[in-house]
């Protein structure tokens, strides 16, 4: 690695060691020439599948451009940067793990609205309305009566007590 001092050819590694959770390789070295000593970080380089849009363009994966559109989602709600980092990186995880060469933006999207309505549901249904091209008020109030009746839905599991033991383990 070239010294980002005087930009010579030769360093020396002093000092490595975990960073990120495992993810990263945190570096400390040593310039041969001018004594001066930096840090470097170094993570795996994954090759992340293609995005296949509606109209059958190809494009590479965006991380600014997934971040950015949750962002905007998320805009002025109470959602922590670690809580939206996560989300981030569970997409970029399934999208990994999928071992495809493409992936449909519909299936990108699909991703991200779960992982939205998880963190917020303000944020879900700003989201849903753009991804889904919401044309009037009735679109906007079908999408929230859906996720009403799901969230109803799962509260209703919560509360029920098991029927049979086996349940109890669940």
């Amino acid at each position: 690695m070239h010294c980002p001092f005087c930009n010579h050819e030769d360093t020396k590694v002093i000092d490595s060691r975990l960073a990120g959770e495992g993810a990263q390789v945190r570096r400390r070295r040593e310039c041969e020439k001018c004594g001066e000593r930096f840090t470097t970080f170094e993570s795996a380089e994954l090759v992340m599948p293609r995005i296949v849009k509606h109209d059958g363009t190809r494009e590479p994966f965006d991380e600014k451009k997934l971040r950015a559109g949750m962002m905007r989602a998320l805009e002025k709600r109470p959602v922590s940067t670690e809580a939206t980092e996560e989300a981030l990186a569970r997409i970029a995880h399934q999208l990994q793990v999928a071992g495809e060469r493409e992936i449909k933006s519909r299936q990108l999207g699909e991703w991200v609205m779960q992982e939205l309505k998880a963190l917020d549901e303000v944020a879900f249904v700003r989201f849903a309305s753009v991804y889904h091209r919401f044309q009037d008020v009735n679109a906007f109030r079908e999408e929230i009566e859906r996720l009403q009746d799901e969230v109803a839905r799962e509260a209703l599991k919560r509360e029920q007590m098991p029927l049979l033991p086996d349940d109890e383990k669940k």
